[in-house]
């Protein structure tokens, strides 16, 4: 199947579920949740990576819309987009009831 031939929702869920997909992008996120909004010198001293690295994920976050940042004099401050959030939250859990709806394509699940 071309690329082209992926609807927009089965792209979009595909951007967010890779942007999802690194334990450590997992754990930015739950500390932004626990904090409400983070500075990223906060984020780089409760995390077990150097700055730069956790620069980067916080890149790939943003770029997908799963947070934003605002700059504040000399640091960036960021937090949960919340209607990429929901977006997310949506098209994931669209995806899931498709199964359950559907139920198992396999006659055992082992």
């Amino acid at each position: 199947m071309e690329k082209e031939e992926y609807t927009a929702k089965q792209i979009r869920t595909a951007e967010l579920a890779k942007a999802l997909a690194h334990p450590a992008r997992i754990a930015i996120l739950e500390f932004m949740i626990y904090k409400e909004q983070c500075i990223c010198g906060d984020i780089v001293e409760e995390m077990p990576l150097s700055q730069s690295t956790v620069s980067q994920h916080l890149k790939v976050l943003k770029d997908v819309g799963l947070i934003k940042g605002e700059i504040e004099g000399n640091t960036t401050c960021y937090c949960i987009k919340e209607k990429t959030w929901t977006e997310s939250q949506t098209l994931l859990n669209s995806l899931f009831y498709l199964y359950k709806q559907k139920g198992n394509c396999c006659p055992t699940d082992r």
